[in-house]
């Protein structure tokens, strides 16, 4: 793998979500400097649409099964679902928890937004409301879901955790302490191998799954 650039495209002057449709090949970018959502075809970084939100946004995330793209708002604090192919708004789903922040969503029309007033808020897509709230650490930052465990993993960067969340039981089951700062993490679904960023340390955490 050569690691080269391929593209270069331009999405707004402040982009901070990303959510890719892997059906038609385009790349939602939510912009944080005017509020706006940007469909870009992956092919050629053209702007298929543009949608102004309802505020700032967050993280954002395609979902298949709804075939529908969704985008946290700080304020107000909801979760605005937008179709895949135009961006029309077609639903905004309240968060009583102050600050969405971290999105993530199963196979089962559940969403899990990780929420600045230190709760993992669980929202029924089909229904459109907020099911449960799950208390976890600090203000949070990024979530993965791991289909195959049914569990949430939930980073906080004060003090310093990743929390792992069995939806089934709507409990913490395990605590992996990091180091201050730490919030930003990716999971790789195959191996189950989580990949955190430790800044303070200038390093890399690599944490795997017992099979």
């Amino acid at each position: 793998m050569s690691q080269r650039l391929l593209h270069e495209f331009q999405a707004g002057t402040k982009p901070n979500g990303l959510a890719w449709d892997s059906k038609r090949k385009h790349l939602l970018v939510a912009d944080v400097s005017d509020e706006k959502a940007r469909l870009l075809d992956s092919s050629n970084g053209h702007v298929l649409s543009t949608r102004k939100l309802e505020g700032r946004p967050r993280w954002c995330a395609y979902d298949a099964v709804g075939d529908r793209f969704l985008i946290n708002i700080r304020e107000p604090a909801t979760v605005g679902m937008l179709k895949a192919d135009t961006l029309e708004q077609t639903a905004s789903i309240p968060v009583k928890t102050p600050g969405p922040h971290g999105l993530a969503i199963d196979e089962m029309g559940h969403a899990y937004v990780a929420c600045d007033g230190k709760e993992l808020v669980v929202l029924d897509l089909t229904g459109r409301s907020e099911q449960r709230g799950i208390p976890i650490a600090g203000a949070p930052d990024v979530v993965w879901y791991n289909t195959k465990r049914q569990v949430v993993y939930c980073a906080a960067g004060d003090p310093g955790v990743i929390e792992v969340i069995d939806i089934r039981s709507n409990k913490i089951v395990e605590r992996l302490e990091t180091e201050a700062g730490a919030h930003t993490f990716a999971f790789d679904q195959l191996k189950q191998r989580m990949f955190t960023l430790l800044p303070k340390s200038c390093s890399a955490g690599v944490y795997e799954e017992a099979s």
